[in-house]
């Protein structure tokens, strides 16, 4: 009987094939560098998977396997299907991120997405190899990722990064801000930042009473913040306005203070995020957003206990913000953060003059970086010239365009690719 049920198993392996021998999508919507890796890393957990079940009725059926206990040749035997329907778990994980390249018009989107935050995670100057990126969306509001290099369900390391972006978001800057915070979890790590960052705020920690507690809170939501930080770095006020949008939830939520939750608390993670992008670009509209936001939630009303910890971290904030930008970790060979993201080519008033250059030539849009042009259009959004149809409409040419340009022309890094004449559709 486990003799049978072991060779079944083995015919249900045969029917775990390359994702590229039956997944059915346009060559714009597909993802080559992920997908070089995905396939040997589960051929290959395939085959050894295999391998045991071979060796397993190779013993079963020899002079050690007949002469053992029942109980023994089971446990055995439990363990592969234990490893068996590990195999299946991964490979339907990836498969859920595939499938949905074969959706029209979706598929060429994400292909363009993973253009995007293949340039959100590259920095002048390698610092590190950068993995594979892939996204997919699904229902809910905030994006998530699931890093490469990971511990993967049942074991093994997961291969490539998997970002999932909420549906919701697509399409408008907004999904930039979403995107690139993902990619700053990814960023984070292969930096090391938080390990260097937490000595810092911990010696912030030695005083007494309000200091000591708002930077125990700094230091809790370190993850969280660099993430913002990458993408507020990486495209700008585009970043704090989808922020803004992403957590502009019933006035309980915003004001809720939860100590397990690794994310700052939504009110002040707003102020954070606009208090990060005045430090890298100095503009009056991040002011201006601070105070939109207070109007739309008013710190009126609130006990006395919440009050005091949100007037603590809004003290300590500026500080905590200098210490993040200044921050010059080891991996950064001697570079602070700002000087590592070339802020000077995102500053306000030049993206504004960008957008004004693209109004009237657009092709020449296309040739930008995609977290530049993100950027470009993000501040467009907050100077008040761009309406959310035209918004829409640049953002699915340039995401078709970046697709389209992948697929004929894939850049050897996996990151920028080359503009060659060829677009979906003109912004």
């Amino acid at each position: 009987m486990l003799g049978h049920e072991a060779r079944a198993m083995l015919s249900r392996l045969a029917w775990v094939k390359p994702f590229a021998l039956h997944m059915p999508m346009v060559a714009a919507a597909g993802s080559l560098n992920a997908q070089r890796v995905i396939e040997p890393y589960l051929m290959n957990g395939r085959d050894q998977l295999r391998d045991m079940v071979t060796e397993y009725l190779r013993w079963l059926t020899g002079p050690k396997g007949r002469a053992a206990p029942n109980p023994e040749a089971q446990r055995r035997f439990t363990v592969l299907r234990l490893r068996f329907n590990v195999a299946l778990t991964q490979f339907d994980l990836f498969s859920d991120v595939l499938t949905q390249r074969s959706e029209h018009g979706f598929g060429v989107w994400l292909a363009g997405l993973d253009v995007v935050a293949a340039d959100a995670l590259a920095l002048p100057g390698r610092y590190f190899e950068a993995p594979p990126v892939i996204c997919y969306l699904e229902r809910g509001l905030g994006a998530a990722i699931r890093r490469a290099r990971t511990r993967l369900p049942g074991g093994g390391a997961n291969p490539v990064a998997i970002i999932r972006v909420p549906r919701e978001r697509m399409v408008g800057t907004g999904i930039a801000s979403s995107l690139v915070h993902e990619v700053g979890h990814q960023g984070s790590v292969l930096l090391g930042l938080i390990d260097s960052l937490r000595p810092e705020l911990q010696d912030m920690q030695s005083g007494r009473g309000v200091e000591r507690s708002a930077w125990v809170f700094w230091e809790r939501w370190i993850s969280e913040i660099l993430a913002d930080f990458w993408s507020v770095a990486k495209v700008g006020v585009a970043s704090t306005l989808g922020l803004m949008g992403v957590v502009s939830l019933p006035r309980a939520f915003v004001f809720r203070v939860n100590v397990d939750d690794p994310h700052p608390i939504p009110w002040i993670r707003v102020k954070l995020s606009a208090a990060i992008g005045a430090a890298l670009y100095p503009h009056p509209q991040w002011r201006r957003l601070g105070r939109v936001w207070e109007a739309y939630y008013p710190k009126t009303g609130l006990d006395p206990d919440r009050e005091r910890i949100l007037s603590d971290l809004e003290a300590t904030l500026p500080r905590f913000v200098a210490l993040l930008v200044n921050h010059r970790p080891r991996s950064l060979r001697g570079k602070s953060l700002m000087e590592a993201f070339a802020v000077h080519e995102r500053q306000p008033a030049r993206l504004s003059a960008l957008y004004r250059t693209w109004r009237h030539r657009p092709g020449t849009m296309r040739a930008a970086s995609p977290t530049l042009a993100f950027a470009v259009l993000g501040q467009a959004r907050a100077d008040g010239v761009l309406p959310p149809g035209a918004e829409s409409r640049i953002i699915d040419g340039l995401l078709r365009h970046w697709a389209l340009s992948r697929a004929l022309y894939p850049a050897p890094t996996g990151g920028r690719t080359p503009s060659r004449g060829w677009t979906a559709s003109t912004p």
